[in-house]
């Protein structure tokens, strides 16, 4: 019998990582059906999250369209985060705000002192 492969801290890295943005997405999307009236609230809700997958497309991705520097990409991560972190305070929500926020610092280091090493 072949025993259990434990997960590479690489891998666990690169999960939560996903996990944060798409969490960071439906944020957003979140942020816009509540915050407008309709029919802006449909326009908000769609656009927020698109414009944080076109600069996590753009800059982020495995399949960057624009490489940049690790410092450009921790710019364009904070970015996305930092909206997605004022969405949740901006809703009455500061607690889910802060330890969405605390992760995704928490994740932003480990991914960027995996890069620069």
């Amino acid at each position: 019998m072949d025993s259990p492969r434990a997960a590479s801290p690489a891998g666990i890295i690169t999960i939560a990582g996903l996990a944060l943005d798409l969490f960071a997405f439906a944020s957003l999307a979140a942020w816009g059906l509540a915050t407008k009236t309709a029919p802006w609230n449909l326009v908000a809700g769609i656009a927020a999250p698109a414009a944080a997958v076109l600069v996590w497309a753009l800059f982020l991705s495995p399949r960057a369209v624009i490489r940049v520097d690790p410092f450009g990409r921790a710019v364009a991560e904070i970015a996305v985060t930092a909206a997605a972190a004022l969405a949740w305070w901006s809703l009455g929500n500061p607690a889910v705000a802060l330890v969405f926020a605390a992760a995704a610092v928490a994740v932003g280091v480990m991914r960027g002192r995996r890069e620069l090493a």
